[in-house]
């Protein structure tokens, strides 16, 4: 049985993904990057423990997606914005140590767009892209059912090519780029920015946003600037790639109806020199599920 571990921002995932991809024992806890990076181990520890306890398994390995940049080669985390004080924290090797088996680490975007592509919105084809949207944005290439790499093993960081130069800056150094536009993070700041001024303390994560767009006028405004902006980026991706498929998920696509229809209109509109009518752009499959049964996946494809 391999366990796979989900790090993202809010939250850490753990399960015990079995040979079918399918997920039998589940685990959950926030993330709390405050508490630092050696107590989340603690508590990665315990709940790997947990899963294999509750599947009645014994681990013959780990595979761990994290919201990036990683260094799958080292297996340490990189400079994370939402991770910090972890930067070069060695995840593999503590791992290691600590369950005596082999242990793999991949960028969480691309572990989910591996789950995606080999059990999910993606499976049976031999390009596929996936884009997660939540804390941030992230996405994953898979070229016949490998991640596909750039120089020395790196992720490509699709959630932060520049949709508006004339947008927020981004703390990866850049003036509107895609996550600091359409994120959920990006719908919150924006929705706060844009309160009258008697209701400027008025704080609102992105689900709470989308739940309220029906009746608040400032949230409905909100849900449409996220859309057109998911709508360019998807758009662009299509131009760069024109994969068989691109499958959103994330947590602000559990508000998918809310975004859909802006999204496909502008892919309509932009996409005048490649088959877009070929491209099929769709939901993800795996749900919460993805990092998970994709982080196990790949240390299933490296060894």
């Amino acid at each position: 049985m391999i366990v796979g571990v989900d790090i993202g921002g809010t939250k850490i995932a753990v399960g015990a993904v079995n040979e079918q991809g399918q997920v039998l024992a589940r685990a959950q806890s926030p993330t709390m990057p405050e508490k630092g990076f050696a107590d989340a181990l603690d508590r990665i520890t315990a709940m790997i423990r947990e899963v294999a306890r509750q599947a009645d398994c014994k681990v013959t390995g780990i595979g761990v997606g994290c919201t990036g940049p990683v260094h799958p080669q080292t297996g340490r985390i990189g400079r994370v914005d939402f991770l910090p004080g972890w930067e070069d924290a060695p995840l593999v090797s503590e791992l290691e140590r600590r369950f005596q088996t082999p242990v793999t680490l991949e960028n969480d975007a691309d572990a989910a767009a591996l789950g995606e592509g080999v059990w999910g919105a993606g499976r049976g084809t031999r390009t596929f892209l996936y884009v997660t949207i939540s804390t941030g944005i992230g996405a994953g290439l898979i070229l016949d059912g490998r991640i596909y790499r750039g120089v020395d093993g790196a992720h490509p960081e699709i959630g932060h090519h520049v949709i508006d130069p004339n947008g927020p800056r981004c703390a990866c150094g850049a003036h509107g780029c895609w996550e600091s536009l359409a994120s959920g993070s990006a719908m919150e700041r924006w929705y706060l920015a844009h309160l009258p001024p008697d209701q400027s303390g008025q704080r609102l994560d992105a689900r709470a946003i989308c739940a309220r767009s029906d009746s608040d006028a400032v949230a409905r405004a909100a849900v449409q600037h996220t859309a057109r902006y998911l709508g360019l980026g998807v758009a662009n991706l299509i131009t760069l790639f024109t994969p068989e498929v691109i499958a959103l998920g994330g947590g602000l696509m559990r508000s998918r109806p809310l975004f859909w229809p802006t999204i496909l209109q502008i892919v309509h509109d932009h996409n005048g020199y490649v088959p877009r009518e070929r491209v099929r752009l769709t939901s993800a499959k795996l749900g919460d599920d993805a990092g998970v049964i994709g982080a196990a996946w790949a240390l299933k494809v490296k060894q």
